[in-house]
């Protein structure tokens, strides 16, 4: 969104009505902020009064016209709510904002059984609840609410994470869930068509390539690999596109970490090596190409590549990051067969989680990171 969406010059119109603030939440300086106001997808958009009270969020990226729609509903909520659906959405906003996401989900719920037919706001309602019921853990009834919602938003922005967040939810379910199958297959379509509609809806590249990850993770769920490959060539030949029409270094790396994955799924990981020393080439004060480079050489073999590329990302990481690299260096050294020395970097890895603020690092991580040494 920095790239491509907070550049436009039509979001001027809102200078002065707004006070903008970027949060970088690897940095231990904000971690009052994070307390205040929990963080669980990259991106958020908070809106906050001036008392730092939330009262509008949502979660995920969007077009510059999805932004402009978020900004007159977040200075609708400040004004005051007119209905009961708005009152119990601002409700529902401000119990995502402290983290409380099975309450929100319930609040989010009500608000959209409040809402009158021609609600404007229905869209980002069903969108955060379907991504409150996510956050909460319960994939039943996320993916019941999706498929039920997914009819009213049909061709519309929010049609995107209301069908591939369903679908994630559906394919997470217990196999002996008793409609797992019908919730799958209804999510399935309505996934495929969403996709085949990016271009009315006017989605962004993001949002569609999300719509196919769904997509792929549900053939390969299905077990059914010629579909999953023939998903991720068109997957792979979309993103290429969209990279050789970026204007910056900048703006090409936004697709690197999908583009990552889904060479990966194709055993391509010699064109993620090619794109990604590129991008390290390009962007040398960023460590997401090298921490990226990690799984790619290690998928292609290259292990003392991959444990250089470790060190390179870990002398420019911070914050809660850098456990993941410890992870994937860890990876590597499994591969390579050095168990003792995969063993010594999840240590580290620990070492270093428990040094960082609660509000940067779950306890749930560090839980499995110990499970992880168990197991070794």
């Amino acid at each position: 969104m920095r790239a491509y969406v907070f550049t436009d010059k039509s979001l001027e119109r809102y200078a002065g009505q707004f006070v903008w603030l970027s949060i970088d939440t690897e940095d231990a300086k904000n971690t009052a902020f994070l307390k205040a106001h929990p963080i669980s997808v990259w991106p958020t958009l908070l809106v906050l009064d001036p008392k730092d009270k939330v009262i509008f969020r949502y979660a995920g990226g969007g077009t510059v016209p999805q932004v402009r729609k978020l900004l007159d509903d977040g200075q609708h909520a400040f004004r005051g709510s007119h209905s009961k659906a708005d009152t119990l959405l601002v409700r529902a906003d401000a119990l995502a904002g402290q983290g409380k996401q099975a309450e929100a989900a319930k609040a989010f719920d009500e608000a959209i059984a409040a809402a009158p037919k021609d609600w404007p706001r229905l869209g980002r309602a069903s969108e955060s609840l379907v991504f409150a019921l996510l956050q909460s853990q319960n994939s039943q009834q996320c993916a019941e609410r999706a498929l039920a919602l997914y009819p009213r938003v049909r061709g519309t922005g929010s049609a995107v994470n209301v069908a591939a967040t369903g679908l994630s939810c559906a394919t997470n379910l217990d196999a002996k869930s008793w409609n797992r199958s019908e919730l799958t297959a209804g999510l399935e379509k309505a996934t495929r068509e969403t996709l085949a509609a990016a271009d009315k809806i006017k989605m962004s590249a993001d949002d569609r390539s999300g719509l196919y990850e769904s997509l792929v993770d549900a053939r390969d769920e299905a077990k059914d690999e010629t579909s999953a490959r023939k998903l991720r060539e068109e997957w792979a030949a979309f993103l290429e596109g969209e990279a050789a029409k970026a204007k910056n270094p900048d703006a090409r790396a936004v697709y690197d970490s999908h583009r990552l994955e889904v060479y990966l799924g194709l055993k391509q990981p010699e064109k993620a090596i090619a794109m990604l020393e590129q991008s390290e080439r390009d962007l040398p004060k960023d460590y997401n190409p090298p921490a990226r480079l990690i799984s790619a050489y290690r998928a292609a073999g290259r292990f003392d590549d991959s444990l250089a590329a470790s060190d390179r990302a870990l002398k420019l990481a911070y914050g809660p990051r850098k456990i993941g690299i410890y992870r994937s260096r860890a990876a590597t050294y499994l591969a390579k067969g050095d168990k003792a020395s995969a063993r010594k970097t999840i240590e580290e890895a620990i070492t270093y989680a428990q040094s960082l603020p609660g509000e940067q690092v779950s306890p749930g991580m560090i839980a499995s990171m110990k499970k992880q040494l168990d197991t070794m």
